[in-house]
């Protein structure tokens, strides 16, 4: 079994504890060796050891640096008012305080933090530059602008890190929002590429079943009388069945990815089968009337396919509702789209085939709206049924 190494770092308030040890012996001891064997003008002990509390408390005050950064700031600040003020010697006292205007830049909220560094640093300077104005010799006055220089650095510094870790975490959030809507668009793409198929099988199906119907009722009818017409009917029943099969394979076809032969498929459903829809339509009883006017330009696949389907679900729903009746269809095709009308006559008996509401002029106008195109459909003043539909053969976009 593989053993991966843990590594050993300490939480985080030990590490804090730690930070604030590390620089507070650092301002003390530092101070107390800097100043070994010179004469200052008051020594840490003064005050009742001021000095030495002065530099412990602003470095034990970064304990709590990044649960409170502007009060550390603020007592880190203070600190070093009270001990420059105070002319304590100078020396390292100002570790602490430049971690904690780093801390406060780093892990602040960006502008405030900024304004209230700014102005810390500006009575910092004024303070500093106050308390060495006598200071002997006068080269020493470089450790004062070295405090502030140092300040501003700190500052910057933490300013630098936080907006680069604003930065990551704005491109963090931007892949996972585009993950999240490639995961939305591959969703909407399976669902409407579900709903597709649906209507497909809906389509192939309810056309075929409806003529396959109405055949095999004409056949039970006439079989003993006229033979004849019960072999046609039962031949029609034949070629219905088997287009629809093989439409069916087509679309399980695509739905498996099948990428090899395709000879065993139906031909792409379109305006090129229409004459055959007719001829159908006609052998269920319709008396089919089919105007066409050939487009002024090529019809896109998209186009043809929904106008093929649309005609198919008519013409079904024309044998499901009416039965035996007159239908006239017509195709019209101009330089921006294809209008088709089916118009049929009604019920010419009572009594006749109904199979009741169904989903089919939804689906036409869905197939419609895909495509930016309208559908209307409804019954007629003097009776029967109409469905026209209008279908945009140009994109949306390329339209004057």
């Amino acid at each position: 079994m593989e053993h991966r190494g843990v590594p050993l770092r300490p939480p985080a308030w030990a590490q804090e504890a730690l930070l604030a040890l590390f620089v507070t012996v650092m301002q003390v001891q530092g101070t107390v060796v800097r100043n070994a064997g010179e004469v200052v003008q008051r020594p840490l002990t003064d005050l009742g050891y001021a000095g030495y509390g002065l530099l412990i408390a602003g470095g034990l005050a970064l304990v709590v640096r990044r649960r409170w950064p502007v009060p550390v700031f603020l007592t880190t600040a203070l600190a070093s008012l009270v001990y420059y003020g105070l002319d304590f010697p100078d020396g390292p006292g100002w570790l602490a305080l430049f971690v904690a205007l780093y801390t406060l830049t780093a892990y602040g909220d960006g502008r405030r933090s900024l304004v209230i560094a700014g102005a810390g640093i500006t009575v910092l300077t004024v303070v500093w530059l106050a308390a060495a104005a006598d200071i002997e010799p006068r080269a020493a006055i470089g450790w004062v602008f070295f405090r502030i220089g140092a300040s501003v650095m700190s500052a910057a510094l933490g300013e630098s890190v936080r907006s680069r870790r604003v930065i990551a975490a704005e491109a963090q959030q931007r892949a996972e929002r585009a993950e999240r809507t490639r995961e939305e668009e591959a969703r909407a793409r399976v669902d409407a590429e579900r709903l597709r198929i649906a209507r497909e099988v809906h389509d192939t199906v309810a056309h075929a079943i409806a003529i396959i119907n109405v055949q095999s009722g004409v056949s039970a009818h006439v079989l003993d009388r006229r033979p004849e017409v019960a072999r046609e009917a039962l031949r029609v029943i034949e070629q219905t069945s088997s287009r629809a099969l093989g439409e069916m394979r087509a679309i399980l076809g695509v739905l498996r990815g099948d990428d090899g032969d395709h000879d065993g498929r139906a031909p792409y459903a379109g305006l090129g089968q229409i004459g055959e829809l007719a001829a159908k339509a006609r052998a269920a009883g319709l008396d089919l009337e089919l105007e066409e006017i050939s487009p002024a330009m090529p019809v896109p696949s998209a186009v043809s396919g929904a106008a093929y389907r649309i005609l198919q679900e008519s013409i079904t729903n024309v044998i499901r509702h009416a039965g035996p009746t007159r239908v006239t269809v017509a195709l019209t095709a101009g330089a921006e789209a294809l209008e088709v009308r089916v118009r049929d006559e009604g019920r010419r008996t009572v009594a006749g085939p109904d199979g009741g509401p169904g989903r089919g002029i939804l689906g036409m106008r869905e197939r419609c709206l895909l495509l930016g195109g309208e559908l209307e459909a409804g019954p007629l003043p003097g009776g029967g049924f109409e469905v026209h539909a209008r279908l945009p053969l140009l994109p949306s976009g390329s339209r004057a």
